[in-house]
């Protein structure tokens, strides 16, 4: 990987994370004052959501091993279990809070020594170098028990949460000399060629080390799931044509007739891979939304990820799409009052997916559940940072030459509901 790339990828994680409340303070520089207020009032919410976010990774995280839990219960006390995407975000978020002026360096890097201290200890497959999922928060050890109902657990590695504990790791390594080599060490471990199935040109969701168990596979590309496949080419783990073995939108064939909306578009071939380059209709627009429709899953990578860069005409129109997407529906359609949907976790039950269950309101008329992403205000308005992206590894620069990487083109954008293709918007 050459310095350019690191430095690209390096720096427009940790820009991507500040500059919605930098723009915010420049801006108020150059507009009326009723506006300048407006803009000033805004930035004050937002740190304030960014110090309280800091301040529940504090309250979650044990003071010896460094490993946030995976709950933070009402009152105070927290879950055993943690997943190595919790720990990742306890990484990235520390570099932040850091960057905002929560906390000093030294702290900073204190609590960072500790956490990768413990990484260092914890136990991992081999040879690929790829942590378990689930973990206790205290001891590091891994689960196979599920604390919270005493039921087996069988330990798996998993592609995704491994990308993200992969992303943090490199982070640390560029943004924390002290700790430069340590963080670095584990992620040149971990190969995310493991989970890669050349018959299908796809990842396994996860391996199950004890059992042999490895099901198959990732198979659409606006997932959170990308961030693991960008990370194993830009190691140059797996190849870059993998990159074009996930579905965009789906076929429009017969054996995906159960689609409720029937993508159009048209057939690209990368690395000499046919890819449909579809898009679905909605609210005028044309788009590729993720599975289950999740702001997440469509916009979590490029917070670490100039995605837009990359792709000028495919993921720069896409993401502004699937918010505008989120907005209509939240707003206008089901008239929330809110907007921004995607997996949450509440009190009174588990981890699910937007649009989580059928239930019956007061009136006795079923209704489908929506859950606000607490993620929105990032997710959703974050500025082009002003970072070169460079390529990040031999076989990424050469999606150059694909300036679409495999998303829709004129079947992305605006579209008249008779179905003809519309034309791509910057």
């Amino acid at each position: 990987m050459g310095d350019r790339g690191r430095s690209g990828i390096t720096r427009a994680a940790s820009v991507r994370a500040l500059a919605l409340i930098g723009l915010m303070a420049a801006l108020t520089v150059a507009v009326p004052a009723t506006k300048a207020t407006e803009l000033r009032d805004t930035h004050e919410t937002l740190e304030r959501y960014a110090r309280d976010t800091w301040a529940s990774f504090v309250a979650m995280t044990d003071a010896a091993t460094g490993l946030p839990a995976d709950r933070l219960h009402i009152d105070g006390t927290r879950s055993l279990q943690t997943s190595i995407t919790n720990i990742g975000a306890y990484l990235w978020s520390t570099l932040v809070a850091e960057k905002l002026g929560f906390l000093s360096h030294g702290d900073a890097v204190a609590r960072l020594q500790r956490t990768v201290r413990t990484l260092e200890t914890m136990e991992r497959h081999q040879p690929s170098g790829q942590f378990f999922n689930w973990y206790d928060h205290t001891t590091g050890q891994v689960l196979t028990v599920w604390p919270p109902s005493g039921a087996p657990l069988t330990p798996i590695l998993s592609s995704v949460d491994n990308g993200w504990l992969a992303t943090a790791l490199h982070l640390v390594r560029h943004r924390v000399p002290e700790l430069s080599a340590r963080a670095g060490a584990l992620f040149d471990a971990m190969d995310f060629g493991f989970y890669y199935r050349p018959e299908v040109n796809r990842l396994l969701f996860h391996y199950a080390p004890s059992t042999g168990a490895a099901p198959c596979c990732y198979d659409t590309i606006v997932s959170e799931s990308r961030i693991a496949s960008y990370i194993g080419i830009a190691k140059g783990e797996l190849p870059p044509h993998h990159y074009f073995g996930p579905w965009r939108s789906f076929p429009p064939t017969c054996d995906w007739s159960w689609q409720e909306t029937q993508p159009r578009g048209f057939s690209q071939t990368y690395y000499g891979i046919t890819v449909f380059e579809g898009a679905y209709r909605y609210a005028g627009l044309r788009l590729v939304p993720s599975w289950g429709g999740s702001m997440f899953e469509a916009l979590m990578p490029t917070l670490f990820v100039p995605e837009e860069q990359w792709g000028l005409l495919s993921w720069a129109i896409n993401h502004p799409l699937t918010m505008q997407a989120h907005i209509h529906h939240g707003l206008a359609e089901a008239q929330y009052g809110y907007w921004g949907f995607s997996p949450a976790t509440r009190p009174e039950d588990e981890y699910a997916t937007y649009g989580g269950r059928w239930h019956r309101d007061e009136s006795g008329r079923l209704s489908l559940e929506q859950r606000p992403d607490p993620r929105g205000p990032w997710l959703s308005g974050l500025p082009e940072p002003a970072v070169e992206a460079g390529p990040t590894a031999r076989g990424v620069h050469q999606w150059r030459g694909h300036p679409t990487c495999g998303v829709p083109r004129t079947a992305l954008g605006a579209g008249s509901d008779a179905g003809e293709p519309g034309q791509p918007r910057a």
